[in-house]
């Protein structure tokens, strides 16, 4: 009998507690992605191969875009440690993300911003070593998938239907 009412003060307890419980994405409209299937993109400067994918990840496929994204990639390279051979045995990636996004029906400037992203490299024997090759595409995937989600978070809380110079 005390095993009883023990198991049922436990069971209501635990129903108790988890009584305020709060899902995170409940404001759906805080999260949704304003220019997802409304958008069309171009790219420019350093063609990095992984950004077709991701983008069309972030951005859809539009048939009436409403807006335009400009996207203009600038990479420095630096070479971090020279061995006595001249070899590089490390290598520092600066990748420029420059955006800008137009509205189509207005013709005007929405939003600019630029994102940088880094990474470090150690080459290994070029275009011998696969698993090298497909490091650095990881390295330049992963600075996309960041530089994209930055300017998104820029963008979310922004109004995309007015220009930039309107007050």
């Amino acid at each position: 009998m005390m095993l009883k009412k023990t198991l049922l003060f436990v069971l209501f307890f635990i129903l108790c507690s988890c009584g305020g419980l709060e899902f995170v994405y409940q404001d759906d409209k805080k999260y949704d992605n304003l220019l997802y299937n409304k958008t069309t993109y171009e790219f420019s400067g350093k063609e990095i191969l992984s950004l077709y994918r991701v983008t069309s990840k972030y951005f859809g496929n539009s048939k009436n875009p409403e807006n335009k994204l400009n996207i203009v990639v600038n990479e420095k390279t630096i070479k971090r440690s020279v061995q006595s051979n001249q070899a590089v045995s490390k290598l520092d990636y600066e990748l420029e993300f420059n955006f800008s996004l137009e509205n189509l029906k207005k013709r005007c400037l929405v939003f600019e911003n630029k994102v940088v992203s880094k990474f470090s490299y150690e080459p290994k024997a070029s275009g011998y070593n696969f698993g090298s090759d497909k490091s650095l595409e990881n390295m330049y995937e992963l600075a996309t998938e960041e530089s994209l989600g930055s300017f998104l978070n820029f963008v979310m809380d922004l109004d995309v239907s007015k220009c930039k110079n309107e007050n």
